[in-house]
């Protein structure tokens, strides 16, 4: 498996572009058989950067950075793999299906840890392929976070199981007001600038009626919202956990939206829904190590 090493993280403005290459590149090329790794030795993380993470997502300050920030931090790193020519599927149109992170222990916001991440052999889905984007975060040589980001490029489909956590049907336990700016907030502190989060005419171009909310604003959203709740006493977030989320029906923006969840033993569950507890954009489940 040939691997690529970086001195630094990869600028966004120049991953863009290689996006938009990728994807209107012709469909007959031949990917690498043997697949490409990334591997960025050291991440320093920038604190401004940091703080306004945790605003537009609702951590509170801590020592520890939140459990999601990683995934930002391997961003870049997922645009490059998915723009490098030896990539079999053109990024653009991809759709996010469901996100695992399982943390040994926290990471200090002081770190700087290494990045490592690559994709998975591809499976069939009843609307396409099916792959994973595996990230690793490392300290020391150590891995101590993992996400493995679930990703449908649409085709043809083809019989297969499809892997999905059971809807809880849980009661609201807060509404949540989004704004319709929320979409730009996360972009500029997270680095995804996808149009069909930023803008209604850049997601009606996407066919969407108007912008909507990145899944992983919604994950981070609600394991802060967890975490604050086990500030008061009830659940909150372990420091050594695996969390997982499928995203359901895309969350448009400006709307207002009901979170629930409820803790039995070492399990957290956690849903999103519409106001009207009708739709259900977010199914989450947290489970301790």
């Amino acid at each position: 498996m040939p691997t690529r090493r970086y001195d630094d993280s990869p600028g966004l403005g120049g991953l863009y572009a290689k996006t938009v290459k990728a994807t209107l590149r012709r469909a007959d090329y031949e990917p690498d058989a043997d697949g490409l790794t990334l591997e960025l030795p050291h991440s320093a993380i920038d604190q401004d950067h940091l703080a306004a993470y945790r605003e537009v997502t609702g951590f509170p300050a801590g020592p520890a950075l939140p459990p999601t920030y990683p995934h930002v931090l391997a961003f870049p790193l997922h645009l490059d793999l998915m723009s490098d020519p030896s990539f079999p599927y053109k990024p653009m149109g991809i759709v996010h299906l469901s996100n695992t992170i399982t943390q040994k222990r926290p990471l200090p916001i002081h770190a700087e840890p290494a990045i490592r991440v690559h994709s998975t052999p591809e499976r069939p889905h009843p609307k396409g392929i099916v792959f994973d984007i595996v990230s690793e975060v490392l300290v020391d040589g150590d891995v101590v976070w993992t996400d493995l980001t679930t990703l449908l490029s649409r085709a043809k489909g083809s019989e297969g199981h499809v892997d999905l956590l059971p809807d809880p049907e849980l009661p609201p336990q807060a509404w949540w007001d989004l704004r319709g700016n929320l979409g730009r907030r996360y972009a500029a502190a997270s680095g995804d600038r996808n149009p069909i989060h930023l803008f209604k005419l850049t997601a009606q171009a996407f066919g969407f009626p108007r912008q909507i909310a990145h899944g992983m604003w919604a994950k981070a959203a609600a394991l802060a919202s967890l975490e604050r709740a086990g500030l008061r006493g009830s659940g909150g977030v372990p420091e050594a956990f695996t969390v997982r989320v499928d995203f359901r029906k895309p969350l448009l923006l400006p709307s207002r939206v009901q979170f629930g969840y409820a803790v039995g033993g070492k399990t957290t569950d956690f849903v999103l829904y519409d106001d009207a507890h009708e739709v259900t954009h977010l199914i989450g489940q947290l489970q301790a190590d």
